[in-house]
């Protein structure tokens, strides 16, 4: 279904003035976010998401009601699993808590625009070759394999190659220099560890982006849909990090239920001429394998 231009407009209007109001008024001043306050504006993303979705529900009716909502709780579920990496990589540059809400803010800002590339490159390729969708169901089965190897993950900035790439062309300072990303020593301009941090960030989004938007293509091709859902998302991530940082280690068994769902995603892909699964089971077998294995994660201790 086309959208009209007007509504695009309306709607990034609307992002950037929220935007605009979290880093100019509510976090004007560096401060360290409470759990009172992330909760806060956790709830207020999630509600916001939810209204949009009654939105439309009455402009486009049930099924992409459906669509908007299951997209949406794939993506979320799947930020939360970006938590855990935003974790350990804040805890190996030692980043104050007090500077890692303009770290977030500026890394949600480069996501928004390589999801917007990512959505339009995908729903293009499939639209012109139908047979990508095989691709990226292949590609999703093959992802959520992995993900069972998820723990085993570590962070080694020394062996990125975005990072190695930067440090040939800008130097680095050896020290944090409060929320600064640039500054100058003895004339010369240099990164500081901050920035290493935001790139960090801004790759390891790139990486979980390749997983999540086929994941929502195959819930739905509307660019629309896929788009705004993706963006609540998005927009609801850091309050959420900040809201779970604490205890997100204790939902142990969430990455081995995002597993199973990328590989039930990537199943609907590869059927989907075959059998076309309807959006009222996948919502049903999406939201009940996330909430088993977060309720699991506390009542399953965790084997070392």
């Amino acid at each position: 279904m086309d959208t009209p231009i007007l509504f695009w407009i309306l709607f990034n209007a609307f992002v950037l003035l929220m935007l605009a109001l979290d880093l100019g008024v509510f976090h004007r001043k560096i401060h360290e976010i409470t759990v009172k306050e992330a909760l806060t504006w956790t709830f207020v993303w999630i509600a916001l998401a939810m209204v949009f979705n009654v939105i439309i529900y009455y402009w486009r009716g049930q099924q992409q009601a459906l669509e908007f909502f299951t997209g949406y709780l794939v993506e979320k579920a799947l930020s939360i699993d970006n938590i855990f990496v935003f974790i350990m990589i804040f805890s190996y540059f030692q980043v104050p808590s007090k500077y890692q809400h303009k770290v977030l803010f500026w890394g949600i800002i480069g996501a928004l625009i390589m999801r917007v590339i990512f959505i339009f490159a995908g729903v293009a390729l499939i639209q012109k070759f139908h047979i990508t969708i095989y691709f990226f169901g292949a590609l999703l089965i093959y992802t959520g394999y992995k993900m069972f190897n998820h723990n085993n993950a570590k962070i080694e900035p020394d062996k990125n190659p975005v990072i190695r790439f930067f440090k040939r062309f800008i130097p680095v300072s050896s020290e944090m220099h409060e929320d600064k990303f640039f500054v100058r020593i003895e004339g010369k301009r240099f990164a500081t560890p901050l920035f290493l941090v935001l790139i960090l960030i801004e790759t390891t989004d790139l990486i979980f982006a390749v997983d999540s938007i086929p994941a929502i293509l195959a819930i739905t091709q509307d660019q629309f849909i896929v788009y705004t859902s993706n963006v609540f998302a998005i927009l609801g991530l850091r309050s959420l990090y900040f809201a779970l940082a604490g205890i997100v280690h204790r939902f142990w068994l969430l990455s081995y239920g995002l597993a199973v769902v990328l590989i039930f995603v990537g199943l609907k892909m590869l059927l989907i001429d075959i059998y076309k699964i309807p959006i009222e089971w996948s919502l049903l077998f999406i939201a009940t394998t996330i909430t088993a294995s977060i309720l699991l994660s506390f009542k399953i201790p965790k084997t070392k």
